[in-house]
């Protein structure tokens, strides 16, 4: 339980600062959606650019089985570096958006 609690906190200190980071264009925000009782944690950019609207998701990470699934990371480095050096270990990591058959040479768990 201490472990779960520590992820959470961690994913939570990680991704915050990605919604304080000003966009360089367009009327737009970044903004976290935090769910702790299904462990899932988005976030979500929204607003308008110019004259088209955009509701997309930045980042979705979950935790699964004891893992921390990145099921997705449109960050321009990436937050698995940043939870690794959280103290998350590679192996409590899933990088979900590579296939299966790709995860076991990523270093990272593979579910």
């Amino acid at each position: 339980m201490e472990k779960l609690a520590e992820y959470r906190r961690i994913i939570q200190a990680v991704l915050i600062p990605y919604t304080e980071i000003p966009y360089s264009h367009g009327d737009l925000i970044c903004k976290p959606i935090f769910d702790e009782s299904r462990d899932s944690y988005l976030l979500m950019t929204l607003g308008w650019d110019r004259k088209t609207r955009v509701h997309g998701c930045l980042v979705h990470l979950d935790i699964i089985n004891g893992k921390i699934w990145v099921q997705r990371d449109e960050t321009e480095d990436g937050v698995t570096h940043e939870l690794v050096a959280a103290g998350v270990p590679k192996q409590d990591i899933v990088l979900a958006f590579h296939p299966i058959d790709v995860r076991s040479h990523t270093g990272y768990a593979i579910a």
